[in-house]
């Protein structure tokens, strides 16, 4: 690998790792490739707060340490890009266990919650050639539909004037936390924090279709005893 920003000047195979990781959204970008997006538009989509600049330098970055490579209009992990997998994914599993507290308002974004959600639908539960699913926010006035078409899930900001096959409605943060893992599903529709709305053979689907964060089973397995009984 070709290292060509400034590094900590220490011969130490950490430190090395760090002057290709350590810089500012480095592993988030990062996690994004391994969670299946590819393309430049899509990564600055699911990144709100970085600059599109700023994302063109990091990828050019980990192009040239070896980590990705740039096919056509997709950057794709290279053998040495894969293997951080179980490094990136461990220190989710980290943050979970010791970082993962209720979420802060800042950090509640609706539209980037939907972008999320539609990369984990699960389209092999649904019938027919579309689906739209309406996003239904309780305390954000802006509306959201994930329109699947032909299998592939897209999300919409504005109405696309298809009839709506499922409503889902919830408060921002109460999604999130499902959707996270700090909250079972189950407990968020007793509670009437999420509700489904549409014909009762797709919504008993939703559970299934509306798969979670990669993250979730994490979050879920290592909530304090204490967070698991207020959920449950």
């Amino acid at each position: 690998m070709t290292i060509t920003t400034a590094g900590y000047g220490q011969y130490c195979p950490i430190s090395r790792a760090l002057d290709v990781l350590g810089e500012r959204w480095s592993l988030l970008i990062l996690r994004d490739l391994f969670l299946g997006t590819t393309r430049f538009n899509d990564l600055a989509r699911g990144l709100p707060g970085l600059s599109r600049s700023l994302l063109a330098k990091r990828l050019r970055q980990f192009e040239r340490a070896g980590l990705i490579d740039k096919i056509g209009a997709d950057h794709l992990l290279t053998e040495a890009g894969s293997q951080l997998e179980p490094i990136l994914f461990g220190l989710g599993e980290w943050g979970a266990r010791w970082t993962f507290g209720a979420p802060q308002e800042e950090e509640l974004d609706a539209a980037l919650l939907v972008w999320w959600m539609h990369t984990r639908v699960d389209t092999s539960m649904l019938p027919g050639r579309r689906q739209v699913l309406h996003v239904r926010f309780t305390d954000d006035v802006r509306r959201f539909w994930i329109v699947i078409e032909s299998a592939v899930p897209s999300v919409c900001e504005t109405d696309p004037g298809y009839p709506v096959d499922v409503t889902i409605s919830a408060d921002v943060a109460g999604l999130y936390e499902v959707w996270l893992g700090r909250m079972p599903l189950t407990h968020a529709q007793r509670t009437g924090r999420i509700t489904f709305t549409g014909p009762a053979a797709l919504t008993r689907r939703m559970p299934a279709v509306l798969r979670l964060s990669p993250v979730a089973g994490y979050v879920a397995t290592t909530a304090h005893p204490e967070q698991r009984t207020r959920a449950s």
